[in-house]
């Protein structure tokens, strides 16, 4: 029986002949997709529960669902998954933390004073993987999200707060770049809205602008370094009717101020796609920040699946020359499986989809779109879809020195019975 080397070689020796016909270059495009760098959400791992002794889970119109046993309890088992994490996924990938996960080592401190020297273990641990950080300010799941609001409060004393603790985290976030030699996105969500209609819609979303405002002001931060974004939501849990940050509100807030918008596949109408705003938003915005996630009937957070809606938008990147212009990270939680293999299947589908769309013949489709030949270009879109990927997803996968095929799985279950499942 061949090994498993020399099948995947078989395998890719065929496919680089078709895709070859098709004038596609097998080996260049694995080589375009191992230099993109896609961020991993720590939070997948334990639940959004965070590092710090305030942080009681979810909450603020998000919520975690399930429980499965093994979940990580702090930094130390949470970058212990993260090892075996990255270890199974091809590809560049950079680490996305939340504000919460600060360590303080017995330190008094409030999200407000938040330092970068909190963060010191992740700084560490990034070097030793060799990844690179992401940051957000985490405006939820604290005592002071009063009443549903953060930086759109009526109280002054609330907004200072979280004024405080965005200035702390873009400080943090700009620490982590000059760390590591590459720069971090600096993410901005907030969950503040009502349940039901507000009598003024106006002035929480005027106290949003100005409290955003007061945030970037800080001309102490290299915004070459720090990659500053504000997010969007329909809506969260507790705030079905009205978000102070809607679409509308933060791209225009984006536009004017010259900062990059965050599409998450999951804040959006349940039949709303974002693939196809990439290209409208980028004639106007120099970078897009993505949030890729799989939203059922609402924004739920499901793990990322190599389905239509993920292969919408690689080929939206790809067909566009975006790759250096779109920021691609991952946003989902799911408790109901090991949370472990829920970071390598979303990261590796992700990876698939990536892959997948720099092999589709994208200039021939065009050239028939461009001669208005919209049965070749229908017809030429299709047979795409059957072309051998999956032999050069198994030749990538050997080529990155990680798992080829399902065995990964195996490795999680030997961790999950060693380790994960021995935890309290």
């Amino acid at each position: 029986m061949a090994s498993m080397e020399d099948r995947v070689l078989l395998g890719l020796n065929y496919a680089r002949e078709l895709y070859a016909e098709k004038g596609v270059d097998v080996d260049q495009a694995m080589e375009r997709c191992g230099q993109v760098a896609i961020s991993m959400h720590c939070w997948q791992g334990d639940d959004i529960m965070g590092c710090e002794a305030v942080g009681a889970g979810a909450s603020g119109g998000i919520q975690t669902t399930g429980n499965y046993p093994g979940r990580a309890r702090g930094g130390d088992e949470l970058r212990a998954d993260l090892n075996l994490a990255l270890s199974l996924i091809p590809g560049r990938k950079k680490l996305n933390l939340h504000g919460n996960y600060a360590e303080l080592k017995g330190r008094k401190a409030d999200r407000d004073a938040y330092r970068p020297e909190d963060f010191a273990g992740w700084i560490d641990w990034a070097k030793a993987a060799g990844v690179g950080l992401d940051m957000n300010p985490t405006y939820f799941s604290h005592p002071k999200v009063k009443d549903g609001f953060t930086l759109a409060s009526p109280d002054k004393g609330i907004r200072d707060f979280w004024i405080e603790h965005g200035k702390r985290c873009r400080e943090i976030g700009q620490a982590f770049a000059k760390a590591l030699g590459q720069p971090a996105v600096l993410n901005f969500w907030m969950p503040d809205g009502y349940k039901d209609t507000p009598a003024d819609s106006t002035a929480p979303r005027r106290r949003m602008v100005e409290s955003l405002d007061a945030i970037f002001a800080d001309k102490s931060i290299d915004t070459q370094l720090v990659l500053d974004s504000v997010e969007s939501k329909l809506f969260g849990i507790g705030v079905e009717r009205y978000t102070v940050g809607s679409h509308e509100l933060m791209l225009s807030y984006a536009l004017t101020r010259g900062i990059m918008y965050t599409l998450d596949s999951g804040h959006f109408h349940p039949t709303e796609q974002i693939a196809d705003k990439l290209s409208a938003l980028l004639l106007y915005l120099p970078k897009l920040h993505l949030h890729v996630t799989r939203g059922i009937r609402w924004d739920s957070d499901h793990v990322v699946a190599f389905n239509d809606d993920l292969q919408y938008i690689m080929d939206e990147i790809v067909l566009g020359n975006y790759l250096d212009r779109v920021l691609i990270g991952l946003d989902y939680f799911d408790a109901s499986i090991n949370r472990l293999a829920a970071w390598v299947i979303g990261m590796r589908n992700t990876q698939k989809a990536l892959l997948r769309s720099m092999l589709t013949p994208h200039k021939a489709i065009l050239a028939a779109e461009e001669a208005g030949d919209w049965t070749s270009r229908f017809a030429l879109q299709e047979e795409a879809k059957t072309l051998p990927f999956t032999a050069v997803w198994d030749a990538y996968c050997l080529k990155q020195g990680v798992p080829v095929g399902d065995s990964w799985l195996n490795q999680v279950k030997q961790y999950e019975k060693d380790v994960m499942f021995k935890r309290g």
